[in-house]
């Protein structure tokens, strides 16, 4: 009977504080409970307790945390970086100009010495204040 108390008294600060460590801790205490149930001695009841929570704390936990990480989502200029981009202007050392994500930017070749004609398909590697660098 105190397993199942404990295991409410811990479902309690689960719910108030969204940490998912206190119910592995309450689903060790109903493990207890059960061990409880079937005449188990305190010993065996505090052992189930630790195992269990521990298992879940070690395995549980690292895969929810995969879970919940989102993967990154760019915006502004960063979400340009790696994208193509067409040549509307010659684009050298120098200058030039592209088309990217609808727009009319100006551009510079990473490698001073490479050139894009009219057309040419150009992947952004950075943006450069309001010039994008391309290769």
């Amino acid at each position: 009977m105190w397993w199942l108390i404990a295991a409410v008294g811990l479902g309690i600060p689960l719910v108030l504080t969204a940490m998912p460590e206190f119910g592995m801790f309450a689903v060790g205490a109903v493990a207890a409970a059960a061990v409880a149930a079937l005449g188990g001695g305190l010993t065996a009841q505090v052992v189930v307790f630790v195992v269990v929570s521990t298992a879940l704390v070690l395995v549980v936990r690292p895969v929810a945390r995969r879970m919940r990480q989102r993967p990154e989502h760019r915006s502004g200029v960063d979400a340009l970086t790696g994208r193509q981009a067409v040549v509307l202007e010659r684009v050298d050392g120098s200058g030039g100009r592209i088309k990217l994500a609808g727009e009319v930017w100006s551009a510079r070749t990473l490698d001073a010495s490479a050139s894009y004609e009219p057309g040419d398909q150009v992947d952004v590697v950075e943006i450069d204040g309001a010039t994008a660098v391309v290769m």
